[in-house]
C-alpha cells in the first residue's frame, strides 16, 4: 500500500511540475513576443526580455506594470479628443509670432522650428527671464507673488512636501481665495501623496481653492494605465502674465528627504514675464482640463499675451508619453549635435540612450568642451551606479565629468555655446525623455545664458572632476555593480 502511494504521490508531482514548466515557458514566451510586437528602443526590449526570462514572476509582473506607455484608454481618448480643440488654439498662436523667429540668430532657427513641431509652442520675442538659485528666497517669491495676485494663480507641479515654507505657500494661497483670487492647484498623485492624505487638501477646498489629483494610482487598473507615468513638470502661473518654472518642487530643502543622505536638494527656477507666460498658461489649462473628470472638452480661449517687457526670445516646450513624441528627444539632440564650442550638461539623474551617448561622445571628440555635472551622491542607489556605468566611454572620448558635492544637485540645464539655454525639469535620463510629462523654456539670448554659465561655475567650484587614469583603477567589483545596474537603465 506505501510502495502505491509513492508510486502515485510521484508521478502526481512529476505530471504537477511538468504542467508548471510548461505554464511558465507558455506565459515567458507570450510575453517576449508582446515585448518583441512593440517597436522600441532595443536597449529597452533587451532590458525586459532579460528581466522576463532570469525572473519571470517578477519581470512580468513589473511588465505589467511599467513596460507599457499607456495612460488608460479612456484618459487616452480624452487627450486626443481635447487635442483637436489645442491644435485650433496653437495653431493661431503660431501665426500670431511667425515673425518672431526672423529676428533671431541664424543658429536657433532651426531648432525653435523643431521645438514648435507637431503642435508645439512658437519662439516668442518681448519677454524678462530671471534666473532664481536660492530655493528659500524662492518659494518666498512665490509666496510674494501669491500676496500680490489679482486675478488668478495657477499651480502644478509633482511633489508638494509638508513642512517648512512649502507650507507658508499653501496658507498664502488660502488668503488669496478667500480675497476673491481665483486659485487651482494640480499635483502629481504620486510625488504628492503625503499631501493628499493631508489636512491640506480639505482646507484648500473649504477655502474654494480648485485641486486636481494627476494620474491617480487605482489599485486594479494597472492592467489599463502605467503606474510610473508622472506629472513631473513645474509650472507656476500669476494673473496669466507671469510664469516661475524650473527644476524645483515645492519643497522646502531643510525639511524635503533629510533622511536620504544626500544633503539638501539645490534647484533652480527661472521667472518669466511676458508673452511666453502665455504659452506656459495654455499648457495648465490643457493638462488641467485632461485631469479634471468634470471636464469633458477643452474649450479655453486663447489666453491673452501679456505685453513685451523685454528683449529675451524664448519658446516653451512641453511633451509627455502620449503627444508630441520624442520632440524632446529630437531637440536635445539636435541642440548637442549643433554644439560648435562648448556644451555643459547639468542633471541628477544620468541615463541616456546610445543615441545620446554618441552624440556627447562625438561632440567632445569634434573639439566641443563638453562638461557634464552630476551629485556626487544619489538619493537613489540604482540610478547612481547605473550612471557610473557610462563614465569610461565618455571620459575616453573627452568629456569632462564633474561630481558635485555640495547636495543633491537638482537643477537640470543645457547650455550651447553660451547662447542657447534649455532650462527645466527634463532630467536627462530616458524616463524624462519618453515617459514623465514635462515642461521646459528654451531661451534664446545670450545674457541668460551668462547668467546660467555663472551658476555652473558655482557648481563646478564644489565639484570634483573624475580622473580617467584613477577611474580605470577602480575596484572590480564596481564595475560588476555598474555594468549590472546598466541592465536597467533603459527603466528607470
Amino acid at each position: 500500500m506505501n510502495d502505491l502511494l509513492s508510486i502515485f504521490l510521484k508521478h502526481f508531482f512529476e505530471l504537477n511540475i511538468n504542467w508548471l514548466l510548461f505554464i511558465h515557458f507558455g506565459l515567458v514566451t507570450y510575453f517576449i513576443g508582446i515585448i518583441i510586437s512593440v517597436r522600441r528602443p532595443v536597449g529597452v526590449a533587451f532590458a525586459w526580455i532579460f528581466i522576463v526570462m532570469t525572473f519571470p514572476v517578477l519581470g512580468i509582473s513589473l511588465y505589467v506594470l511599467i513596460g507599457e506607455r499607456p495612460v488608460g484608454r479612456k484618459l487616452t481618448k480624452k487627450i486626443s479628443r481635447m487635442n483637436h480643440e489645442y491644435t485650433r488654439v496653437t495653431q493661431q498662436v503660431c501665426k500670431d509670432y511667425a515673425g518672431d523667429r526672423q529676428k533671431m540668430p541664424l543658429e536657433g532657427r532651426a531648432l525653435s522650428l523643431l521645438a514648435e513641431a507637431q503642435n508645439g509652442s512658437p519662439v516668442v520675442a518681448g519677454n524678462k527671464v530671471e534666473l532664481h538659485t536660492d530655493s528659500l528666497k524662492i518659494l518666498q517669491c512665490f509666496i510674494d507673488e501669491i500676496h500680490q495676485a489679482k486675478i488668478s494663480l495657477h499651480l502644478e507641479f509633482y511633489i508638494w512636501a509638508l513642512g517648512g515654507l512649502a507650507d507658508e505657500v499653501g496658507e498664502a494661497l488660502i488668503t488669496a481665495a478667500k480675497r476673491g483670487v481665483s486659485c487651482r492647484v494640480m499635483l502629481d498623485s504620486l510625488g504628492s501623496k503625503h499631501w493628499f492624505k493631508s489636512k491640506w487638501p480639505g482646507r484648500f477646498r473649504n477655502a474654494g481653492i480648485q485641486i486636481t489629483e494627476a494620474l491617480p494610482i487605482q489599485i486594479g487598473r494597472f492592467q489599463f494605465r502605467r503606474a510610473d507615468l508622472r506629472l513631473h513638470r513645474k509650472i507656476f502661473v500669476v494673473d496669466g502674465t507671469i510664469v516661475w518654472t524650473g527644476s524645483m518642487n515645492l519643497v522646502d530643502p531643510r525639511t524635503f528627504k533629510q533622511d536620504s543622505g544626500v544633503g539638501e536638494w539645490v534647484d533652480a527656477m527661472v521667472r518669466v514675464e511676458g508673452p511666453v507666460a502665455a504659452q506656459f498658461e495654455l499648457t495648465f489649462a490643457f493638462d488641467w482640463s485632461v485631469d479634471n473628470p468634470s471636464i469633458i472638452r477643452f474649450n479655453e480661449c486663447i489666453p491673452k499675451a501679456a505685453p513685451h517687457v523685454g528683449s529675451v526670445t524664448a519658446q516653451k516646450l512641453a511633451s509627455g508619453p502620449v503627444y508630441r513624441d520624442d520632440i524632446l528627444y529630437q531637440v536635445l539632440l539636435s541642440a548637442i549635435i549643433d554644439a560648435r564650442e562648448e556644451l555643459t550638461i547639468t542633471t541628477p539623474y544620468f541615463g541616456p540612450d546610445d543615441g545620446l551617448l554618441q552624440a556627447l561622445m562625438a561632440a567632445a571628440r569634434r573639439g566641443v568642451n563638453v562638461t557634464l555635472i552630476i551629485p556626487k551622491l544619489n538619493d537613489s542607489t540604482l540610478v547612481s551606479w547605473s550612471s557610473k556605468s557610462y563614465y569610461s566611454d565618455l571620459l575616453r572620448s573627452g568629456v569632462k565629468i564633474a561630481e558635485f558635492d555640495g547636495g543633491l544637485l537638482h537643477t537640470k540645464s543645457l547650455l550651447v555655446d553660451k547662447r542657447i539655454a534649455i532650462f527645466g525639469s527634463v532630467n536627462f535620463d530616458q524616463r524624462s525623455l519618453r515617459l514623465n510629462f514635462e515642461i521646459s523654456l528654451i531661451v534664446y539670448n545670450e545674457d541668460f545664458c551668462a547668467k546660467l554659465q555663472k551658476l555652473i561655475d558655482s557648481y563646478l567650484e564644489k565639484s570634483e572632476f573624475v580622473d580617467l587614469e584613477a577611474w580605470i583603477g577602480r575596484p572590480h567589483w564596481h564595475r560588476y555593480l555598474e555594468n549590472a545596474a546598466h541592465l536597467t537603465s533603459p527603466l528607470l
